[in-house]
């Protein structure tokens, strides 16, 4: 399989699907550029390859169609900023305007296209619309980890359209390679740290990660349905109570794998969901009715410290508490900073799903973790041992996935 290394990009256009949805404040200004700052070598690389771009993305959920709050014309500035360059602006993916727009373009220049979700036929993963992308460009580069777990028409369809002429960018090939580094070739000892909010999201990667990791520890909103099913009050924490058998079985399965469970043993608990509520620490099993667990607390932090610092490698995927408030955010605070110390000692961190990756960022803490990937559901995804259609499609080409 050719690589972007080893195509001769000279007078090709290359048609990348990068992943830039990004987070956009109230003024459409981009307040987290990691997934574009991921996309800026490949680019780089085909244009000073002397070949020019032609970037396709999607932005949010349009589900009326074209809506400004979500076009991509947002981004041109701050692509062009990080790219060194100009970026021209298709007001479509598809169309005339956007074929003369793209066959216009010399080497060294770069366009990017209007949000392709603007087209429904884009998810449901037309061959129809995968063609008239695919028209545009000589060669197709997937370089957008975030959305290789969708058979959707630029991420997987398209990719037919260039028997000879696909392959990952660098953000594709650091991914799977930092996943696949973590999963087959991990050194003893290997935690795993899973927070957020809910058990029935992460069972998948939990049955997967059973038979590889040595400790696994439990955060966030998920802990409290643990606790509830070991007969502990919880007061009005989150619970999913269709999930206490499911958590039983994690603890069981647990013991019979030898793997050690972490669930945390005290709380820092709030009268309210709010920043400025009443808060104090409790043991996790005796919380007051009418208080609800926002985050970890210091005897569960000393506890995760001293596991986490003496791994050697490390995955983490999800906060210890609402850490998005600062009276809450401490458990996730201190998680980090012993990923970045583990790190340095030598150990192999893998970061990853949207909040923590939102928490590494927030501690500016993201370039002292071995890894910070892009995507959240698609890494999930590769990491339960599921195939991603988008990396099928330039692996072994679509004749399966293409109904």
């Amino acid at each position: 399989m050719k690589t972007i290394d080893s195509y001769d990009f000279k007078n090709k256009k290359a048609l990348v699907r990068v992943d830039f949805n990004v987070p956009l404040d109230e003024h459409f200004n981009v307040t987290d550029d990691t997934r574009i700052r991921a996309a800026i070598p490949t680019l780089k690389k085909i244009l000073n390859g002397g070949g020019s771009v032609i970037i396709m993305s999607h932005l949010g959920r349009p589900k009326n169609l074209p809506e400004d709050k979500f076009s991509l014309r947002h981004i041109v500035a701050p692509l062009s900023k990080l790219l060194g360059a100009d970026v021209k602006f298709s007001k479509d993916c598809i169309g005339a305007a956007t074929k003369e727009l793209c066959a216009a373009l010399k080497p060294g220049e770069a366009i990017l296209l209007e949000n392709l979700r603007f087209h429904m036929e884009e998810t449901k993963g037309a061959e129809s619309f995968a063609k008239e992308l695919a028209s545009l460009g000589d060669v197709y580069v997937n370089d957008a980890f975030g959305t290789a777990h969708r058979a959707h028409a630029s991420t997987t369809i398209i990719a037919q359209f260039f028997p000879n002429d696909k392959m990952f960018g660098y953000c594709m090939s650091a991914e799977l390679e930092s996943i696949d580094n973590l999963m087959t070739k991990a050194q003893k000892p290997f935690t795993a740290i899973l927070g957020g909010a809910k058990v029935s999201g992460k069972i998948a990667i939990i049955e997967n990660l059973m038979d590889k990791v040595d400790n696994l520890i439990i955060g966030g909103g998920m802990s409290y349905t643990f606790i509830q099913a070991q007969g502990g009050k919880v007061g009005s924490s989150l619970v999913e109570a269709d999930r206490i058998e499911t958590a039983l079985g994690v603890i069981e399965a647990a013991k019979k794998k030898g793997v050690k469970l972490y669930i945390p043993t005290d709380t820092v608990i709030a009268d309210a969901f709010s920043n400025d509520a009443n808060k104090k620490t409790c043991a996790i099993n005796e919380i007051p009715d009418g208080w609800l667990g926002l985050d970890i607390g210091p005897e569960t932090e000393n506890e995760f410290t001293k596991v986490i610092e003496s791994s050697n490698a490390i995955l983490w995927n999800g906060p210890m508490g609402v850490f998005e408030m600062s009276n809450f955010e401490h458990g996730t605070k201190v998680v980090a900073d012993a990923i970045v110390k583990a790190t340095a000692r030598g150990a192999y961190s893998l970061v990853g799903g949207g909040d923590s990756v939102a928490a590494i960022n927030k501690y500016n803490l993201a370039d002292k973790v071995s890894y910070v990937s892009t995507g959240g559901g698609a890494m999930l995804e590769y990491i339960e041992g599921k195939e991603l259609p988008g990396v099928k499609a330039i692996q072994e080409g679509v004749e399966k996935i293409v109904k």
